[in-house]
């Protein structure tokens, strides 16, 4: 799979923060190094460092599975404990029996295990075992029926729930196996789509466990107190506890937030503020798990045919630019994926909503998509209103228009009074991140603000009526045969007075 990206160094400089009561000593870009509470202070060692420790003690730093994993290995007949497969050099190592076997999945021949006792025939793969976990409302449980193109490597808790949850109905157990998924919800595709490109460079594939919790929280706020947020924490400790029994060390690769148009909070702040609550509460439980900061990666939603203004989708934007210093990110804007009927994503779109997912989170410190942040009209030029951007690269506005955003390339303007409308759109010559509207006269009306791919009316379609056909110039062919690119995030902006002539 081709693909073209653009990347950057982050920054991995770590600060001292001050101290007051209890918090956080010494931060770093991935997590917490020094915290501290009233019973003293709690520091993050490194895996090097924990290494040394355990050569300096003679002890096993990966705990009591790799200890047997260690022991004497013991030859065995496959017919006699994996009739039926085709399998061959199998070897008992502690509670594990190892084989080589052509089983079903893109992955091939390859080494598998699966435990003496019994249960799922897991990849014998490198590395950590990753967790691709999710939690929001009713909509982050969708998934397909789809069998995984790597059944042994994309796994889930081994509760007989798979990989969509409890969906809110019941807690989930504490438990340290893993079981093979049902269906593909977004978590699993993604990680579907990173083993894919694994292997298309020849390179390690790693285990992964993907989970989603939901529930039917009304307001961000009450989702971060809610039970999709408690079966979340023990999805990430049953992440931890089958690393431990593996002989391997669990790696929380991101946690997908899909929340939005459920939301009904009185204001888009209040959304904001729901999210963060959300992200330093997960922070924190995680850490205690021994968890770095994880990456928190959404996509920006611009509504459906029915849902066309929310407060919650001011209110996404307003996270994109406010969310401290949480690892937080938006893949995409929700307008890029084809509907059907039902306003449910295609199964092509699942698909490249996970190829989008994935790329962000591969190169998170870095990973941007196009937003504007100002929209001024000189009064001088009164009908002109330059929107200011922020991007990875000069704007592009696809001439192919490919999404049918129209000649206004998403912009639509709100209060404008009758008979002003956007004549044309193109970029400053001076500045690429910068668009420059036209509008048919200068408007009057002091409350003028401008939208982009928001607040359109319903329209028949594969694409939501909110879309645009503004990007930048990086793109990825996906799967599905198109090619992929990061559009800019949907927005509504006051228009303010420009250029020091107010």
């Amino acid at each position: 799979m081709a693909r073209k990206t653009k990347s950057g160094a982050g920054d991995k400089s770590s600060e001292t923060v001050a101290a007051a009561g209890h918090g956080i000593v010494v931060m770093a870009r991935n997590g917490d190094v020094i915290r501290y509470d009233s019973t003293g202070l709690v520091m993050r060692l490194s895996d090097k460092v924990i290494a040394d420790i355990a050569l300096r003690l003679g002890t096993n730093p990966a705990g009591p599975a790799a200890s047997q994993s260690q022991a004497d290995t013991e030859r065995a007949d496959p017919h006699e404990l994996l009739e039926g497969i085709d399998a061959w050099d199998l070897r008992i190592e502690g509670e594990w029996l190892h084989f080589t076997a052509h089983m079903a999945g893109r992955q091939g021949v390859r080494g598998f295990r699966r435990l003496v006792e019994g249960g799922a025939i897991l990849a014998d793969a490198p590395g950590p075992l990753c967790g691709v976990l999710g939690i929001g409302g009713p909509r982050a449980a969708l998934a397909s029926r789809n069998s995984s193109e790597f059944p042994q490597h994309v796994l889930a808790p081994a509760d007989d729930i798979g990989a969509v949850g409890h969906a809110g109905i019941e807690k989930a157990a504490k438990l340290d196996t893993l079981e093979h998924l049902r269906e593909m919800t977004h978590e699993a595709l993604v990680a579907q789509t990173l083993l894919g490109w694994q292997m298309d460079k020849f390179e390690a594939m790693p285990l992964f466990m993907a989970r989603v919790e939901s529930d039917s929280s009304t307001t961000a706020a009450d989702l971060a107190t809610g039970m999709a947020y408690d079966n979340l924490i023990m999805a990430a400790t049953n992440l931890a506890a089958a690393a431990r029994r593996l002989g391997k060390k669990p790696k929380l690769l991101c946690v997908h937030i899909d929340y939005a148009l459920e939301d009904m909070s009185s204001d888009a702040t209040a959304y904001r503020d729901g999210m963060l609550a959300l992200m330093q509460k997960a922070e924190a439980d995680l850490f205690k798990l021994g968890f770095d900061n994880p990456v928190f990666v959404a996509r920006l939603e611009s509504g459906s045919s029915e849902i066309t203004t929310s407060t919650a989708i001011e209110g996404q934007w307003e996270l994109g630019w406010n969310h401290g210093g949480h690892r937080f990110l938006y893949s995409a804007p929700g307008y890029m994926f084809a509907l059907d009927e039902f306003d449910r994503p295609t199964e092509a779109a699942r698909l490249e909503m996970a190829e989008m997912t994935a790329a962000a989170i591969s190169e998170p410190d870095t990973w941007r998509c196009p937003s504007f942040y100002l929209a001024e009209r000189s009064m001088k030029d009164p009908k002109t209103i330059r929107v200011i951007g922020q991007a990875l690269s000069d704007l592009v506005i696809d001439a192919d228009d490919p999404l049918g955003a129209g000649e206004s390339a998403g912009f639509s303007l709100l209060g404008a009074g009758k008979g002003v409308k956007i004549t044309s759109v193109g970029l400053d010559p001076e500045d690429g991140k910068t668009v420059l509207l036209t509008l048919s006269k200068a408007p009057t009306q002091p409350d003028l603000r401008l939208a982009y791919a928001y607040g359109a009316e319903p329209r028949a379609g594969a694409y939501p009526a909110n879309c645009g056909a503004i990007r930048d110039d990086w793109q990825m062919d996906s799967a599905t045969g198109r090619q992929l690119h990061r559009w800019a995030l949907p927005c509504i902006l006051p228009v303010t007075a420009g250029g020091g002539d107010a």
